[in-house]
């Protein structure tokens, strides 16, 4: 199988599982799927095929971070709607809504609730 992106997957560590993954369900509005890998809990989020996905996950090996490097995960013209939940959830806005060049859309920066640093980019 040849891929031609350069991520393939990606993982958000969570020190509470069932708060980090309740985080980002009400966030993006969806439901992660459960399954356990070796140590780690991993929530799955949707996807189609072939695609990127990634999850949150609860491992010995894993844990948030503020300063680590940022994902950007795919806000889909809700960056509005999202960044003004993020503090009910748990979260907190670290960047709020930025213009990127034109024809590139939005970005904004959220802690979520295990305390990483979270990039959400939108075109809208």
């Amino acid at each position: 199988m040849s891929r031609t992106n350069v991520a393939v997957w990606f993982e958000i560590p969570s020190i509470d599982f069932d708060r980090a993954t309740a985080f980002y369900e009400a966030l993006f509005g969806v439901s992660l799927r459960r399954e356990n890998i070796g140590t780690g809990t991993l929530g799955i989020f949707p996807y189609e095929q072939p695609a990127l996905s990634g999850c949150v996950i609860h491992g010995p090996m894993y844990r948030p971070a503020a300063d680590g490097p940022v994902i950007y995960l795919n806000a889909d013209g809700k960056l509005d709607d999202m960044l003004a939940r993020v503090t009910a959830l748990g979260g907190s806005v670290v960047t709020p809504k930025i213009a990127l060049p034109p024809g590139m859309g939005f970005f904004a920066h959220i802690r979520d609730s295990e305390g990483n640093r979270v990039g959400l980019h939108s075109d809208l």
